[in-house]
């Protein structure tokens, strides 16, 4: 569960890369417009069908958690009643994703138009499109994993030739 989260998290981080990065020239040339409600209901369909609210929930839990290890520092005998108040605002503050998704589909949407938007999701609802929900992540984790092997072996074949390098300079490292 942990890692799908964190393969979802590496595709919403690599998404927002590649949204920004597509959509900043287009804002360099003419003013930002707000999007149209009807865009951002269309841009929150798509993320929904993504998954963003789930990977958003450990946000919220996380910044619980932050506020009782502070709590828990002064005063470790607090740990019971801080951990039952801890789930207490857990599941009153569950809610707070939504706030989130909201925003999300705001910005989403300022990126694309209407139409683009009516595109996506329609290739979203599609048969490859929930296939590219579930598969991504999983592309992307493996992709990550080889990237690490490969900087590995790269570094393996980097650090003789500078030695040998160096060495030619008279530098023995």
């Amino acid at each position: 569960m942990i890692a799908r989260l964190s393969a979802r998290h590496a595709l919403a981080a690599f998404v927002t890369l590649v949204l920004i990065a597509i959509a900043e020239p287009a804002f360099a040339q003419a003013p930002a417009q707000r999007p149209s409600p009807a865009a951002v209901l269309i841009a929150k369909q798509i993320l929904e069908i993504k998954g963003v609210g789930v990977m958003y929930q450990p946000l919220v839990r996380g910044v619980i958690e932050k506020a009782k290890n502070q709590f828990m520092q002064t005063n470790f005998m607090l740990a019971k009643d801080l951990n039952e108040v801890a789930a207490k605002l857990e599941r009153d503050y569950a809610v707070k994703v939504n706030e989130l998704v909201d925003e999300s589909a705001r910005i989403y949407a300022s990126h694309f138009t209407e139409v683009e938007l009516k595109e996506l999701l329609t290739f979203y609802q599609s048969p490859l499109g929930r296939k590219v929900i579930v598969e991504e992540p999983k592309a992307l984790d493996e992709s990550m994993a080889s990237a690490g092997e490969f900087g590995q072996r790269l570094s393996d074949e980097v650090i003789p030739k500078m030695r040998e390098e160096m060495k030619k300079r008279g530098h023995d490292i």
